[in-house]
């Protein structure tokens, strides 16, 4: 599996809060606003409905009423009449609620049961709301009337009282007010609970990519009987993954088969020419067959790294991880390098806490620092450190000294597969020294930095190899 599908593979955590730009959020937000809107034309209508209900009845009622008493008023004195008309209706108990007056053009109270109209109403027929005083009621109250002009310039009130409606539609609004507050919070728990359904539905195929990325590639995205988009995506998902799958199987037979093809003949080719220098007398010729010998053994070498190189970015050899205690580890490669560092009047130290333990595959790890060390005692300078400290989410394994180091422009060249730096350093080296180092930390889910040695002089080349278990 190469490096980009391997990134495209990481693990994404569910964040405890939605991104504002995110998909989630938009649809969380579209949940919320359709429920509010709905609550809020449900309340809304509500109110209007019994509003429109309750003018419907005042006005049928003043209606009904003006045209009783216009029916029986006398076309020769419609004053008198309608005067007494007045007064006989106001005196049956059922009119309690109504509202009966007529009044001159000078605004005087002639017959009815209010104290006086509030406004001029001189002119319209259309139905008004006004607050009037009946009599033997201290209180202006909201009185639905309807004036009708008559001749002379009189006018009939026919009305009835509506406060009771009025403050039942104060009582509805408020209820509404309350509702709709109501309906808010509904509405936002409705969208919280809509977005982690989603986000729970795309948790399976979340740890299942994040497995495969740390190189369990027999994951997969547990079945789905739904038929909905979330199953269709976990059966693309692992189709994916299946091919993804053989692919990294095609690649280990062919790494495998390439290391029996390429280092078979170079062994036997080594070996050849150990019989020759064995047979020949002539000095010259020996020098010439060590040499090819010696080049021999740098391209076995180079096939053995390139290939360890290959095998590790695609994440081959997890199956091998173990638990162990780096900081023996590092003790033991150090009492190894030791002689050699002393032929060159070097020292090596070594700062660690007393133990640390990490899943990690440690024929390539211990290979890793190998490879940093002979990098160390072919350029650098000084005394050697190898450092081992524990971050907060990663352990962090150094190697430094006070050579020339590496300019930084340059780093980036030396992690790269047969980047040389022989202007800069010198040397024969084939330029897969830290290329290895970096596919080894790849391997263990964890990045190489490059960095300037104690004091800004010199190298220090850290592996921060994560705390997270791997799994494999």
């Amino acid at each position: 599996m190469n490096s980009a599908l391997k990134a495209a593979l990481r693990p994404i955590p569910l964040p405890r809060l939605i991104p504002l730009r995110s998909t989630t959020f938009r649809l969380a937000l579209l949940v919320f606003l359709l429920q509010l809107v709905a609550a809020a034309a449900l309340l809304l209508g509500l109110g209007a409905l019994v509003r429109q209900q309750n003018h419907a009845e005042a006005v049928n009622l003043a209606e009904n009423l003006r045209d009783d008493l216009l029916a029986i008023a006398s076309p020769t004195d419609p004053r008198s009449t309608l005067a007494k008309a007045i007064d006989e209706r106001l005196s049956r108990r059922l009119s309690r609620g109504i509202v009966l007056a007529l009044v001159n053009s000078r605004g005087q109270i002639i017959a009815g049961n209010i104290e006086s109209p509030l406004v001029p109403l001189t002119s319209g027929r259309a139905p008004r709301t006004l607050d009037m005083v009946r009599r033997g009621h201290a209180h202006a109250e909201a009185t639905l009337v309807m004036p009708t002009a008559l001749a002379g310039g009189d006018v009939l009130l026919a009305g009835t009282v509506v406060e009771s409606d009025r403050q039942f539609l104060a009582i509805v609004e408020r209820a509404s007010l309350a509702a709709l507050a109501m309906a808010v919070v509904l509405a936002a728990f409705a969208a919280v609970v809509a977005a982690r359904q989603i986000a729970s539905r795309l948790q399976a195929t979340i740890i299942t990519l994040g497995g495969v990325g740390d190189g369990n590639l027999g994951r997969r995205v547990p079945p789905d009987d739904s038929g909905d988009a979330f199953a269709i995506l976990g059966m693309e998902v692992n189709q994916a993954l299946d091919r993804v799958a053989a692919l990294n199987a095609e690649l280990k037979i062919a790494t495998d088969l390439l290391a029996h093809d390429l280092k078979s003949p170079l062994t036997r080719l080594s070996a050849a020419l150990d019989r020759a220098e064995a047979l020949v007398e002539d000095q010259d010729a020996a020098d010439a067959i060590a040499r090819a010998r010696a080049e021999s053994a740098r391209v076995l070498a180079m096939v053995d790294t390139a290939l360890s190189i290959s095998r590790a970015e695609a994440g081959l050899g997890r199956e091998s991880f173990r638990e162990t205690d780096l900081v023996h580890l590092l003790e033991t490669i150090g009492e190894i390098y030791e002689p050699v560092l002393e032929e060159q009047g070097r020292t090596l130290s070594i700062e660690a806490p007393r133990s640390l333990l990490l899943p990690i595959h440690r024929q390539l790890i211990n290979q890793a620092i190998g490879n940093l060390l002979d990098n160390t005692i072919k350029y650098g300078e000084g005394p050697i450190v190898l450092s081992l400290q524990h971050a907060s989410e990663a352990v962090l394994l150094a190697v430094s000294d006070q050579g020339s180091g590496i300019a930084p422009d340059l780093r980036e060249k030396a992690l790269s597969r047969f980047g040389r730096l022989d202007e800069a350093r010198g040397g024969w080296g084939a330029g897969l020294g830290l290329a290895l180092v970096r596919a080894v930390a790849h391997l263990h889910g964890g990045t190489v930095i490059l960095g300037d040695g104690p004091g800004g002089k010199g190298l220090r080349v850290t592996l921060s190899l994560p705390l997270r278990k791997i799994a494999f």
